[in-house]
C-alpha cells in the first residue's frame, strides 16, 4: 500500500504507464505491415488457385502430361513459367525439389526465393491493404476530437483504461480473424482504443511535467515507447507469422496487454473523475491558430510518408526484389531504430537547438530519404534511407509534440486534452491519407513516383516551419503569467494545473521542497 501511495504520486511511473501504453499500441499497429499482404495472397490468391487445380483428376506420370502441372509449381518460382515449362523428369524448376515430375509437390505457404505469381492481384491488393491499414487512422480521426472533450470533463485516468480496453478486445479479434472484412473491423476498433490511449496519455504526461524543459524530455520518452513499438513491431510479426503462424503474435499481445491494463489499476486508479481546474480552450479557437497549425502540419506530412511506405513497400519488394516473408518486416529495422535514438536523442537537444530548427531540418531530411527509397535494389539498399526517414521523424514528433503544449501555455488555456487530441488528429491524418491514397497513386504512376511526390511535399513545407521560432503570447495570456509566475519563472503552466499530480497531501509538500 505504501508503494501504491508512492507510485500515484510520482510523475515517472505515470511516464511509465503513459510507456507502456503507446508501446503496445504501436506494436499493433506495424505487427499486421508483414502479415497482411501475405496472408491475403496466400488465402485469396493461392486458396483460389490450389482449389482449382485440386480439382483437376490426376494424370499419370507420362511425359505429355508434365505441362499441365507447370502452372502449380510456378508458385515457387514465377519465372520459370515462360521459359522452363516441364521438358524433363531428371531437372524439375528450381525450388520444387526431388519430387517426381509427374506429381504436384505439397506447397508451402511462400517461396524460399522467388517473384510471387499474379501482378494483378498484387497491384490490386496495393489499394486494397492501403484501406486497412488506413481504416485505423480514419476512425482514430472521427474519435480524437471527442477524447478530447471528454478528458477536460472526467480527467484522463478513465480515458486511459477505455483505450485499453479496447485495445485488447482489438488484438484478440485480429489473432482469430480470418477474413478481409474481420481484419478491416479489427483494426478499425483498434483507432477507437488508439484514440483514448494516446490523446490522455500525452495530456497526462503535459499535466505532470508542466516544467517546459521536463515536459520535452518526458516527451521524448513516452515517443520512445512508441518508436520500440514501431520498432519491434514489423520484424516481430514477420517471423513470428512466418515460423509459428498468424495468432501467435497477437496471442502475445494480448497477453502483454493485460498486464498494462493491472499497471493502470494500481497507479492510476481509473475510476477517480478528475477534471481540469481550469476550463479548456475550445477545439474551434485552436483550430484557428495559425501556429497550432503549423505544427500539426509538420506532425502529419512528416508522418505521412512512413505511412505510406508501409502498405506498398512489402508489396514493392515481392515484386521486385522477390523477398522473402521475414525481410518484409526486417525492411523498417533501421526505420525504427533510429527513430527510436532520434525521439530520445532530441527529446533533450531539441530544447537547447530550437525546436523549431530541429522540426525544420528533420522534414528536410524525411523528404531526401524518401526520394532515395525507390533507388534500391534489394533490402541492403533500403538501410540507408529508411534509416534517415526514422531519425527525421524522430526529430520531428519530439520537437512538435511538447511544442503543442508549450503553444496551449503561451497563448490559451493550459488544459491539454484538447490539443493534443488535434495532434493526433494531425498524426492519424498522415497516417490515413498515407495509406489510402498511396496504394491508388502506386497502381496509377508506380511506387517512384509516389515517393517523389511525398518527399518532395516534406521539402517544400518544411520552410514553413521558422514561423515557430517565436510565437508571441496573447496579451491577456500575458497579464495572466505574469501574476501567477513565482519567482524565477520556469514554465507557463498556471498553479491550478499543478494539482492533477500529485495526488496526496504528502506528496505535494515533497514537490514543494524539491523545488
Amino acid at each position: 500500500q505504501h508503494w501504491l501511495a508512492t507510485g500515484r504520486a510520482s510523475p515517472r511511473l505515470v511516464l511509465v504507464v503513459v510507456f507502456v501504453a503507446l508501446l503496445l499500441d504501436n506494436i499493433l499497429l506495424t505487427v499486421v505491415v508483414p502479415i497482411v499482404p501475405t496472408f491475403l495472397y496466400s488465402t485469396e490468391y493461392e486458396g483460389a488457385n490450389s482449389s482449382v487445380s485440386s480439382a483437376l483428376p490426376e494424370p499419370t506420370p507420362a511425359a505429355p502430361r508434365a505441362p499441365l502441372f507447370s502452372s502449380v509449381l510456378s508458385y515457387f518460382d514465377n519465372t520459370t513459367v515462360p521459359v522452363w515449362g516441364f521438358t524433363s523428369a531428371v531437372e524439375p524448376p528450381k525450388g520444387t525439389g526431388s519430387s517426381p515430375p509427374g506429381h504436384p509437390p505439397s506447397i508451402p505457404p511462400a517461396p524460399p526465393r522467388g517473384c510471387l505469381e499474379g501482378g494483378e492481384f498484387l497491384a490490386q491488393e496495393n489499394t486494397r491493404v492501403g484501406l486497412l491499414f488506413a481504416s485505423k487512422a480514419l476512425v482514430q480521426l472521427l474519435v480524437n476530437p471527442w477524447v478530447g472533450l471528454l478528458t477536460n470533463r472526467i480527467g484522463y485516468h478513465i480515458p486511459m483504461f477505455i483505450g485499453f480496453t479496447i485495445m485488447f478486445l482489438s488484438t484478440v479479434m485480429f489473432a482469430f480473424s480470418g477474413t478481409y472484412t474481420l481484419l478491416f473491423i479489427a483494426r478499425a476498433l483498434q483507432g477507437v482504443g488508439s484514440s483514448f490511449s494516446s490523446v490522455a496519455g500525452l495530456g497526462l504526461l503535459a499535466s505532470v511535467y508542466p516544467d517546459d524543459s521536463e515536459r520535452g524530455s518526458a516527451m521524448g520518452i513516452a515517443l520512445g515507447g512508441l518508436a520500440l513499438g514501431v520498432l519491434i513491431g514489423a520484424p516481430f510479426g514477420s517471423v513470428m507469422y512466418e515460423f509459428v503462424g498468424k495468432a501467435s503474435p497477437f496471442l502475445v499481445l494480448a497477453f502483454l496487454a493485460l498486464l498494462d491494463g493491472a499497471l493502470q489499476l494500481c497507479i492510476l486508479q481509473p475510476s477517480r473523475i478528475s477534471p481540469e481546474s481550469t476550463k479548456a480552450t475550445p477545439v474551434s479557437t485552436l483550430l484557428r491558430d495559425p501556429y497550432i497549425l503549423v505544427a500539426a502540419g509538420a506532425l502529419c506530412f512528416s508522418n505521412m510518408g512512413v505511412a505510406m511506405l508501409e502498405p506498398t513497400l512489402p508489396i514493392w519488394m515481392l515484386q521486385t526484389m522477390c523477398s522473402p516473408q521475414w525481410q518484409l518486416g526486417m525492411a523498417f529495422l533501421p526505420a525504427s531504430i533510429s527513430y527510436l535514438i532520434g525521439t530520445n536523442l532530441f527529446g533533450i537537444l531539441a530544447n537547447r537547438m530550437g525546436r523549431w530548427l530541429c522540426s525544420m531540418i528533420g522534414m528536410a531530411v524525411v523528404g531526401i530519404s524518401l526520394l532515395c527509397v525507390p533507388l534500391a535494389t534489394n533490402i541492403y539498399g533500403l538501410i540507408g534511407p529508411n534509416a534517415g526517414l526514422g531519425f527525421a521523424i524522430g526529430m520531428v514528433d519530439s520537437s512538435m509534440m511538447p511544442i503543442m503544449g508549450y503553444l496551449v501555455d503561451l497563448r490559451h488555456t493550459s488544459a491539454y486534452g484538447t490539443v493534443y487530441a488535434i495532434a493526433d488528429v494531425a498524426f492519424c491524418m498522415g497516417f490515413a491519407v498515407g495509406p489510402s491514397t498511396g496504394g491508388a497513386i502506386v497502381r496509377a504512376l508506380g511506387f517512384p513516383w509516389l515517393m517523389v511526390i511525398v518527399g518532395v511535399l516534406n521539402v517544400a513545407y518544411a520552410p514553413l516551419c521558422w514561423l515557430l521560432r517565436s510565437p508571441p503570447a496573447t496579451e491577456e495570456k500575458m497579464a495572466i503569467l505574469s501574476q501567477e509566475r513565482p519567482v524565477p519563472p520556469k514554465s507557463y503552466a498556471p498553479k491550478g494545473a499543478l494539482r492533477e499530480f500529485p495526488l496526496t497531501e504528502e506528496s505535494d509538500a515533497e514537490a514543494e521542497n524539491v523545488e
